[in-house]
């Protein structure tokens, strides 16, 4: 491989790196929220996340785009319903498979069935909706629709408004997340109870009302990158959840679980080294070694970071913040 083609190759192939990575960031933020109050992985979180996503196409598809409205406009409002919709399926799935058990100091291995259970559960259930003979639901495309493949040129690297949308709307979500974390008083409600339970309760806090919130807060997390994948590669469907929450949680590992800025740090490395492990892999060993094989790189990569640091890359720092 010629020192031009690796270099003309490097910009789209780290603009794309952290599009994706950003992605996983966003859904590996709702793993991080639920552990760090409840020290529990939220494994249906991944189902939460394409419910999240088939709202959203099957908003845009059979209400949004008869109105009209510019392509932009009805994908904000596809997020936000979407956004809300999977907060309200989290705060469900918390208080009836969850809850429950919370409340009866069930072993911490008993939740984690649970969460595994509800993931298959919502799988099916929505696989039943949708049409088990055809479940996937295409993002719409054509039309006003092809705004979004349009580019824009920034004179080192093209980047289409697929990208674009990406890149803002992640990064809006993400200055929120830490603005209501660090600086609100719900914010400082949830720090506290993720220190102590039963402190912040003496003081006044009503931890279940903060558990709650903090689910809603992680499932319209979900709910919002399900939209910007399906937008992303083109599709929903009932199966879409499992390999970008593996990785999202993987990410949220690597930052160190419990770890707002954790979960972003660990999901671009994630993304990073994905993309570039499928974009250089074929040409330097002359296609020998395809795309697909990019998941044992960065697995592999991460797996030796761990290695050196099992609490994560962020993990020791943050031990007791959400």
């Amino acid at each position: 491989m010629s020192a031009e083609l690796f270099f003309g190759l490097l910009a789209p192939t780290i603009v794309d790196g952290l599009s994706i990575g950003l992605m996983y960031a966003v859904i590996a933020l709702g793993y991080t929220m639920v552990y760090g109050v409840l020290e529990f992985i939220n494994f249906a979180h991944s189902e939460i996340f394409m419910v999240g996503a088939v709202i959203g196409v099957e908003l845009l598809t059979a209400v949004l785009i008869p109105t009209g409205l510019h392509p932009v406009f009805q994908l904000i409002i596809a997020i936000v319903v979407a956004a809300g919709a999977a907060g309200i399926l989290a705060v469900a799935v918390e208080r009836f498979a969850y809850r429950p058990l919370r409340v009866r100091n069930a072993p911490k291995l008993v939740p984690l069935i649970s969460a595994i259970g509800m993931s298959l559960l919502l799988i099916d259930v929505m696989r039943l909706i949708l049409n088990p003979a055809n479940p996937n639901r295409p993002f719409p495309s054509g039309g006003s629709f092809d705004f979004f493949t349009q580019t824009i040129n920034l004179g080192f690297v093209s980047i289409n408004y697929k990208t674009m949308t990406v890149f803002v709307v992640v990064m809006l979500m993400l200055a929120g997340l830490v603005y209501l974390v660090n600086y609100t008083n719900l914010g400082r409600g949830i720090r506290a109870v993720a220190q102590d339970q039963s402190t912040s309760s003496l003081m006044g806090i009503n931890v279940s009302n903060i558990i709650v919130i903090t689910f809603f807060i992680g499932g319209a997390l979900g709910g919002v990158a399900g939209v910007l994948y399906a937008l992303k590669y083109g599709v929903a469907s009932p199966v879409m959840g499992f390999i970008p929450g593996l990785k999202a949680f993987t990410a949220a590992v690597l930052g160190g679980i419990g770890s707002i800025p954790g979960a972003v740090v660990g999901g671009i490395i994630l993304g990073l080294l994905e993309t570039f492990a499928g974009t250089y892999l074929p040409l330097m060993t002359n296609d020998q070694i395809g795309t697909e094989y990019k998941d044992i790189v960065a697995f592999g990569l991460l797996i030796v970071i761990l290695i050196f640091k099992p609490a994560g890359l962020l993990g020791k720092a943050v031990a007791e913040k959400v």
